[in-house]
C-alpha cells in the first residue's frame, strides 16, 4: 500500500513539514522553475522555498513554451526580472536603491545538469539579466555531494538571495523545515551509514 501524503509539502503524512513552514511577507517575487525530475525527490527544497514565501510560485516544467502566461510575465518590461544563475562575469545580486519596478527573481531547481538543461531549452531564460550569489557561501545540505565548492540547495540559494535583497526580512525560519528534513533523513539511515557515505 502507498503511504498517504500531505497534499501541500508532499511528505508522508506522519512526517508532514507544514507546521514548520513559515509565511514570510517578502517583496521580491520568486519564481522557482523546477525540473520535473526534482518534483518527487525526497529532499524537494524548491517546493519548501515557494511554500514559505507569500510572494513565490513553483512551476514544474522543462519548457516555458508550454506556459504562455509565464512566457509573457517573464518578458513584461514593467517588471525587473533576473535569473539567479552563476557564470563568468555574472554580477553579484544587489538590492535596488531606486527601484521603480517590482522585482522578480527566477531560480532553477534541479541538479546542476538539469538546471543547465532548463537554461538551454528556454530562450526566454537566456535573455534575462543574470545575477549570482557572493563567493564563499557554505551549504548546510549534508545529504548531497555537491559538484563544486559553494553549491547551495534551492532553498539556501533563495534564502541568501533574500538576505541581499531584503535585509530586513527574517529569512532564517525558511530553513527550519529544511533542517528538520535533513535530520529525519539522517536518523532514518542511521548515523553509521551517514558517516560512511557523507564524511565531513
Amino acid at each position: 500500500m502507498r503511504r498517504s501524503r500531505c497534499d501541500r509539502c508532499l511528505r508522508p503524512a506522519g512526517h508532514c513539514l507544514c507546521p514548520l513552514i513559515p509565511s514570510l511577507p517578502n517583496h521580491t517575487h520568486l519564481l522557482v522553475l523546477q525540473h520535473p525530475s526534482e518534483q518527487k525527490h525526497a529532499l524537494n527544497t524548491g517546493r519548501l522555498l515557494a511554500l514559505g514565501l507569500q510572494r513565490a510560485e513553483l512551476l514544474v516544467t522543462e519548457l516555458l513554451s508550454d506556459h504562455p502566461r509565464w512566457l509573457a510575465l517573464l518578458q513584461d518590461p514593467q517588471w525587473q526580472t533576473e535569473l539567479l544563475f552563476p557564470g563568468p562575469q555574472v554580477p553579484v545580486l544587489t538590492a535596488s536603491s531606486n527601484a521603480t519596478r517590482p522585482r522578480r527573481l527566477v531560480l532553477l531547481d534541479g541538479t546542476w545538469r538539469k538546471a543547465r538543461k532548463l537554461l538551454h531549452l528556454n530562450p526566454v531564460l537566456q535573455s534575462l539579466p543574470r545575477a549570482s550569489l557572493p563567493a564563499g557561501l557554505h551549504s548546510r545540505y549534508r545529504l548531497r555531494k555537491v559538484p563544486q565548492a559553494g553549491a547551495l540547495s534551492s532553498i539556501e540559494a533563495g534564502v541568501e538571495a533574500l538576505r541581499l535583497l531584503e535585509p530586513q526580512l527574517p529569512v532564517e525560519p525558511l530553513l527550519l523545515p529544511f533542517d528538520a528534513l535533513i535530520e529525519a533523513q539522517i536518523n532514518a539511515m542511521g548515523q553509521d551509514v551517514y558517516a560512511r557515505n557523507y564524511p565531513r
